[in-house]
Formats: C-alpha cells, structure tokens, sequence
C-alpha cells in the first residue's frame, strides 16, 4: 500500500462519498456505478470512513485493471484517487471540483403488464430431432464487439450488426449439419444468464472481479477466473440494487433475428428461475431492495413469465429454461459455503429445501403456458474442462425433483461418464421428453457415429422413440478453459447425431 499523500495531486471526473460501507459490504457496487461511465485514464475520487478499504481497495484495483493515483487520510476520513484504467496524467480528462458529477445508476419505477399476450402457432417438434443446448461458439471478433459494447466503446447498431453477422455463421453451420431445431447460438450475450442483468430494470453488471470479498475462498475463486477463456474482468454477474422490471424483452428480438433466417422451429434458452435467485442474490447489496431471498425469486418468476409469454406469442417452438446449480445443490452436500458454480455465489440451504423452491419457482414460471412449448436444461458445471473437479453422480438425487417439474422436456447431460447410468431416469413420468446428451461439448474429438447410435438405442429402449431428442450435454460455448472453440467440431458433432436420428427414425418406422 503507497503512503497517504497530504493532497490529491490531481482533480476527478467524478466523485462520491461510501460512508463506512467496506467492500463486501456494498461498496464495490457503488463504485462499479460510478467508474464504469467513465472514459479509461478518467479519475474517480472515493470518500470512505471505513479503515479496511485501505487494504481492500489497492486489491480490488490489481484484480480489475485499474489504477490507485493517490490516497489521502484525515482523521477518521480516507479520499482514494483511482484512475479507470492505467492513468493517463494530463490525458485523462481530469476536471476541476467544481465540474465534478456525479452519474449514479438511479431506480426507475417498475411496469407490471395487466396481461400476458397468448402464445402463437409453432411448428411441432417431431420425435427424434436434433438440437443444439444453446450456444454457439463466437468469433473472436465477436466477443471483441460484446466487451466493446458493454463497455461503451462501441454503439448499439454497431453491436447489433456485428451480431447478424455472427448468428448468420451460427445459423447456416446448424443448417448444414441439418438440425431439426435452430437456436441463434446466443451470440449477443456475454454469457448463458448473467446477460440478463443488462437489460432488466434496477439490476447493474458488475465485473466477477469485483465480487472477492463474497467468496470464502478468496485464493480458489482467483484460480477459476483465471481459467476463464476470457479475461475476468470482462465477464460480469448481475447485481439487484431495486425492484426488478422488465421494460425491455430478454430475447425475443434474438428470436426474430433467427426466425427471418429460418422457417425451421426455432429454440430460445434463458437462465432459470432459481439459478437468477441464487446468482441475484448478493447479501448487503440485494437485501436493500428486497426483505428476502424469496421476495427476490417472486419477482424473477415475474418478469420470467413476461419474457416466456412474450416469445411463444413471437412463434418460439421451444423456450428452454436452464438451471445448471441443481446438480450443485444434489452433488455439493450440505454446505452453506457460496461457490462459483455457474456464478451462483449466494449460500444455499439444505439441499432438499433448494430442490423444491427450485422446482416450485420453474413451476411457477411454466404455470398455464402448453407444456410441450417450455423446457428446462440441467448441466453438471461446464466451467471447467477438468472432469474431476465438475459435479459427479447420477441423476437419483434429482428424479424426484425432475419429475415434479411441469415442463414438456428435459434436456439433460448423459454423455459425460460423471452423469451415471441412464436407467435412473426411467421413473421419469411419459409426459416428459427426454433430449438425450450424445456428444461432450467440452472434448474436441467428434463422436463416432457407432458410439452415438449405442446410447441413443439405449435410450429409446428406456423412454420410447417417441419421448426421445437428441442435442450435445451442453452449449458449445460455455466460458470454460478448454471450451470446443472451433465452429467446424461443433458442427461436425451435430452432423453425426443428425446422421444417427436418421438412421433411428428410418428403424423405428417415424
């Protein structure tokens, strides 16, 4: 830590004072509100009375890239100089105090529609199809165009034409692999959920860097944002700061993307109900806008059944829901310890509670809507290409829960050898689907065709042709270490489990 200097040497942009709020405590939300309208090499000065930001800050400030100028004391009082960014002295567009502003991110008051619009035709999803999870790997450029955009260096049509472009490659490589059910491989989000902390009302992304005084283990967290394949700094998580609200759709402008592209039935993912609630909920940050954890999820199931109406009045065929941190909640154990798991970093209760709030808030979100319409996705911790440390069992903890669920499909991993035996699932009752996992999304090698017929005639054996899809365990670009990065893999996995439906459809007389 450098020494306290008498005077700040130089002047902010912006300036706020955080009391005596410490950094797990609110603070780094404050400061994330004001530092990040700021132009790189811009100050920011930040009052505070709390003796450990003085250790706490220069931490925060090495994690995330940006610089402390100066730091001043005074008594109980403490003025930190941080430039965003490496300072740029006298090209930093400082300013005088008596210019400074400040541009703190304001509440605004939620719309809550009186009705739901009723879901449009779509067409059926015949037994046997094959299917993406979700996404889709990027271009680099793309992902070069997602953190430009999220940090204002780039406008919004730019992005936008920059992600035609790219959900045009997602689409045509799909096509020719000759799925059954198109996705727009998500190329417009910087991740599978915490996309959603963009654009509803009230709710800020903030950079997973920022979140180490939430951890418990403080060390092991650094060692899995370094696994990121994507600096970490770039990848954010949403924080709730007032009532949530949903003035702008979530996806459905990414369904009339794809649906101008294709007459093909169209699928759209979204974060689930309970991964939102444990990803959202941030003790001392959270709990100023709402009592409790399940005040939160009431308003997540909300503003997930206005998305959910608004895309099956749009035409989606399918609208997928996923909740990866089940398998963390049945494979973890009974631990209140908060994991980085899928960038659930609230503690959990004990695991059978977790189980039924999860499945009642999906059965809420699905309530009324046709069955055969909505779906739900669980993955086994895809942020790591390292088998031994994702989540390992089989599907007996969650068959009670899955089958309680009122969800037309259930698109599970079962190509993983972590994932046990498929037998586990035939309790599963009739009116479920099975999308049957027959490729590993995480290993580069493609499939043979033989491999892939072996487990899907085992799994028709135990649902029937009928009940049975068949899509990869997982997205094709989850942010993981070792991710299939390679479009043409991706569709050569594809390719073989279309060869596969074909050969089975043909057998089974579809």
């Amino acid at each position: 830590m450098m020494e306290p200097s008498i005077r700040h040497p130089y002047s902010a942009a912006v300036k706020f004072d955080g009391g005596d709020l410490d950094c797990g405590n609110g603070l780094l939300l404050l400061i994330r509100k004001h530092i990040d309208p700021l132009e790189r090499g811009q100050l920011l000065e930040i009052r505070s009375t709390e003796t450990s930001v003085e250790s706490d800050l220069p931490a925060w400030c090495r994690m995330t890239g940006n610089e402390l100028v100066s730091w001043t004391k005074e008594g109980k009082r403490r003025s930190f100089l941080v430039s965003k960014g490496a300072f740029l002295t006298a090209a930093a567009g400082t300013t005088s105090p008596s210019s400074s502003v400040s541009r703190v991110m304001q509440r605004v008051n939620v719309t809550i529609p009186a009705l739901l619009p009723s879901p449009a035709p779509a067409p059926a999803i015949r037994p046997l199809s094959v299917m993406g999870i979700g996404s889709w790997p990027r271009p680099r450029w793309m992902l070069q165009a997602l953190h430009d955009h999220m940090e204002g260096r780039l406008d919004e049509a730019s992005f936008q034409a920059s992600a035609d472009d790219a959900v045009q490659l997602s689409v045509a490589a799909q096509l020719r692999a000759g799925v059954d059910v198109v996705t727009d491989g998500e190329q417009r989000r910087d991740s599978y959920a915490s996309f959603v902390g963009g654009l509803l009302d009230n709710c800020q992304l903030i950079p997973l860097t920022d979140l180490l005084p939430y951890v418990d283990d403080p060390q092991a967290f650094e060692q899995e944002l370094r696994a990121l394949d994507v600096p970490a700094s770039e990848v954010r998580h949403p924080a709730v700061f007032g009532p949530l609200g949903r003035s702008k759709p979530l996806a459905v402008h990414e369904l009339a993307y794809v649906r101008s592209l294709t007459e093909r039935p169209v699928k759209v993912a979204l974060p689930g109900p309970y991964l939102l609630t444990r990803t959202m909920w941030m003790e001392c940050i959270s709990d100023r806008a709402y009592a409790s954890r399940e005040k939160l999820a009431a308003d997540v199931v909300r503003v997930l059944r206005e998305e959910l109406a608004a895309l099956l009045a749009q035409g989606a065929a399918l609208v997928q829901f996923d909740e990866p941190v089940l398998s963390e909640v049945a494979f973890s154990g009974a631990t209140s310890q908060r994991s980085f798991m899928c960038g659930a970093l609230s503690q959990k209760g004990d695991p059978r509670d977790e189980l039924s709030f999860a499945r009642d808030l999906l059965n809420a979100v699905a309530e009324g809507f046709p069955q055969e319409r909505v779906a739900m996705h669980m993955c086994r911790g895809n942020w790591t290409a390292d088998e031994s440390k994702a989540m390992t069992g089989d599907y007996r903890p969650l068959v009670d829960t899955l089958a309680a669920l009122n969800v037309g499909t259930l698109f599970l991993e079962l190509c993983t050898p972590r994932a046990g035996e498929m037998s586990f699932l035939r309790e599963l009752p009739d009116r479920q689907r099975i999308g049957v996992g027959l490729c590993n999304q995480k290993h580069a090698h493609v499939e043979s065709l033989d491999h892939v017929l072996h487990h899907a005639e085992e799994a028709i054996e135990l649902f029937g042709a009928e009940r049975v899809l068949f899509n990869p365990d997982c997205g094709f670009a989850t942010f993981a270490d070792a991710p299939v990065n390679s479009h043409q893999i991706a569709e050569a996995k594809l390719r073989v489990l279309v060869q596969a439906s074909e050969i089975l459809r043909e057998r089974y007389g579809l």
